[in-house]
């Protein structure tokens, strides 16, 4: 019974890196990639100056290093629970996107949004109430 109860702690562990990396992730790219502004022009010599602003960007490097933590964690979970449970349980990540966008990005959420959010988070938590895993290991 006790690797059991391990097996769903290391499994609620990874899915919250799943649902906190993920959009933590993209909100920075999103806040790195408004600093940079627009690539308006598409000229081969405008290239490399947009890059630039691109790739000294520390929001943009934070939210690489995000994404890469929610890959390894997303690989991991995988290994060990089932795709259809894995999924729907890292739908939680709707939820911190929206506060990481109110807090972060300074976007307005509204409340037929966040009711939205809320059903989402609502069919996770019967998704969380199955077993992880149904198929035999190989």
């Amino acid at each position: 019974m006790k690797e059991a109860e391990g097996f769903h702690l290391k499994t609620y562990l990874m899915i919250a890196c799943i649902a906190i990396f993920s959009p933590l992730g993209n909100v920075l790219l999103g806040k790195g990639m408004k600093d940079v502004g627009s690539a308006r022009e598409w000229s081969p010599s405008a290239l490399p100056h947009v890059l630039a602003r691109i790739c000294s960007s520390g929001y943009i490097w934070l939210g690489v290093a995000s994404l890469l933590t929610f890959f390894v964690a997303y690989m991991l979970v995988l290994t060990w629970a089932d795709y259809s449970y894995v999924q729907p349980s890292s739908s939680l990540a709707y939820a911190v996107t929206g506060i990481l966008s109110y807090l972060l990005l300074g976007e307005v959420i509204t409340p037929l949004r966040w009711l939205g959010i809320a059903v989402i988070c609502v069919g996770v938590l019967v998704v969380g109430h199955t077993a992880p895993r149904t198929t035999e290991r190989v």
